[in-house]
């Protein structure tokens, strides 16, 4: 009986109204990276996550893993292939970086420093 009342015009516009919800619930937010902050719209944030009692930081070494819509992920983040990429053998200290774009696009980076 609703459906009688309703034109053609107006049904249309609802179903592109229902659509366009999910759609943007399905994508909404789903590139997540590991921060102690986040934005909704944007992340960029650096942060420390590990100090040794060994001196001098003379090389930086760095690795990184991204995140597409949260469907696709790749790379390797850890510690260990950041430390090889610089030839480090002694670490000093461990920070992180993370960035998201509206839960497209998510990156994480890990930066030891050591000799």
């Amino acid at each position: 009986m609703i459906r009688k009342k309703l034109n053609k015009s107006t049904m249309n516009k609802i179903k592109m109204l229902v659509s366009a919800s999910i759609v943007t619930l399905m994508f909404s937010s789903c590139a997540m990276v590991k921060s102690p902050l986040s934005g909704a719209i944007y992340t960029g944030v650096k942060a420390p996550v590990a100090v040794t009692s060994n001196s001098n930081s003379t090389k930086v070494g760095t690795s990184s893993a991204t995140s597409i819509l949260g469907w696709f992920a790749y790379g390797d983040a850890s510690i260990d292939a950041a430390a090889k990429s610089a030839g480090i053998s002694k670490i000093h200290h461990v920070d992180e970086q993370s960035t998201s774009v509206l839960g497209i696009f998510a990156s994480y980076k890990v930066f030891v420093y050591g000799e």
